[in-house]
């Protein structure tokens, strides 16, 4: 009863962080691309209608590129997963003393006596499923991935990916000159990813202050040296 909640609990967790993965990979680059696209479109064009059709074109391009690269990862970490399987399905068919004694190996290893380690490798090796998913968990080290991931993670990416990106795009649809709408864009933008990088800072452990800074100016460095460059183009 304890090992099944404990197992639970485990999957639970696992799930959350990769939801948490896809929304960082979709946020942290739609909150920065469109960004540094309409502030250069904004070094070139006045005309914030250019500035919102191309905006919403990249984020179109940008989300599904994005999704598509998640699904992708997704759809080979399963088939990677699959392809283990089988194989271990195979070695436990065709060579079962030594997968025996890769299992002996690892319960030797927690410290068991001999003969605990003997009737361990018996009780496990009862059952070919369990102790096919025993070898992959222990000695490959992977765990069964959802089935479901690969279209979960393609639709996290690409979602997030829209949400980030409308923000820096969004004040040019009220406003009539772009760099008006630079101005208000910059400013909102370079809040949500102070708070985006704090947070984001704050779940993988790293500093959450020097994580927000970093993650602010690395989004405000993009910006500026596309409006220099889109500058430097229009003269």
């Amino acid at each position: 009863m304890d090992t099944h909640l404990h197992h639970d609990h485990k999957e639970e967790h696992m799930q959350g962080s990769e939801i948490l993965t896809d929304i960082v990979i979709g946020m942290s680059d739609g909150l920065t691309v469109p960004f540094a696209l309409a502030a250069g479109l904004s070094g070139a064009v006045q005309n914030t209608s250019l500035i919102v059709i191309a905006g919403l074109a990249e984020i179109a391009a940008g989300s599904i590129a994005m999704g598509l690269g998640g699904y992708l990862a997704g759809k080979t970490e399963s088939d990677h997963y699959n392809s283990e399987l089988k194989r271990e399905y195979d070695e436990v068919e065709k060579v079962p003393e030594k997968e025996k004694e890769e299992v002996k190996e690892f319960f030797s290893g927690l410290g068991l006596s001999e003969e605990l380690q003997q009737q361990a490798v018996s009780e496990m090796t009862k059952d070919k499923h369990a102790w096919v998913d025993f070898m992959m968990k222990y000695e490959l080290g992977l765990d069964k991935p959802d089935p479901k991931r690969a279209r979960k993670s393609a639709f996290n990416i690409g979602m997030s990916y829209i949400v980030g990106g409308l923000i820096p795009l969004s004040p040019y649809f009220f406003v009539k000159e772009g760099i008006e709408g630079l101005r208000i864009s910059a400013l909102i933008t370079l809040v949500c990813l102070f708070v985006f990088g704090y947070f984001k800072s704050k779940l993988t452990g790293v500093n959450p202050l020097a994580g927000a800074i970093r993650v602010m100016v690395i989004g405000a460095i993009a910006a500026g040296c596309a409006f220099g460059v889109a500058k430097l183009i229009a003269h």
